[in-house]
């Protein structure tokens, strides 16, 4: 098993211990996933979004691609290659604004181009099939950005973004980090591998 991990945080994975002003509850869940997926025998493929400079910015050359042509750059081609061969397609990213940060969007936008999409690779991916995975990291209570908020990460990326491409293996799941003590934010890691199938 195979498990694409798309990483977003400004801190970068090594941000997983509990350090003032150097942590981040994203890294510590990408380190449990890693754990996880590994403990049972699988392969770990992080895309690290910042680590690589990934500009999520759309050219106008970008956009002339994103319709009629494949990608312009070595990058994004090499980032969709690595998802056609996954099983699953883990991102992790912390909740800002009650959405995704920037270079989140961005490869989603020039990632999954129409152009790509609508040519014989999205059969590749189709036929993959993988279960996609959403880990967010939220201040706002799940419940409350779920009703009060309308639950915008999962309309935009599972009906507004995977369901669109025939991927329905969506899963969502959000830790509140932010107000818990550490045996509380231990006790949130310590779910995960329960909750990744």
């Amino acid at each position: 098993m195979k498990a694409a991990i798309i990483f977003d945080h400004p801190y970068g994975i090594q941000a997983s211990e509990n350090e003032p002003h150097n942590r981040s509850f994203s890294a510590a869940v990408y380190k449990k996933v890693k754990e996880t997926i590994e403990a049972r025998g699988g392969e770990v493929d992080l895309i690290d979004l910042r680590a690589d400079n990934f500009n999520p910015v759309m050219s106008r050359e970008d956009l002339v691609a994103w319709r009629t042509q494949p990608f312009i750059d070595q990058q994004t081609d090499d980032y969709f290659q690595r998802l056609i061969t996954a099983d699953k397609i883990i991102f992790i990213f912390p909740v800002w604004w009650e959405s995704m940060p920037a270079s989140t969007k961005g490869f989603i936008d020039k990632v999954l181009a129409k152009g790509r999409v609508q040519s014989g690779d999205l059969a590749k991916l189709q036929q993959k099939n993988p279960d996609i995975y959403v880990m967010t990291v939220s201040g706002t209570p799940t419940v409350i950005y779920q009703f009060w908020y309308g639950n915008p990460i999962v309309k935009i990326m599972k009906k507004g973004t995977f369901n669109k491409i025939g991927l329905k293996k969506f899963h969502w799941l959000n830790f509140n980090a932010e107000e818990r003590k550490l045996k509380g934010r231990i006790k949130l890691l310590e779910s995960i591998p329960n909750k990744l199938r």
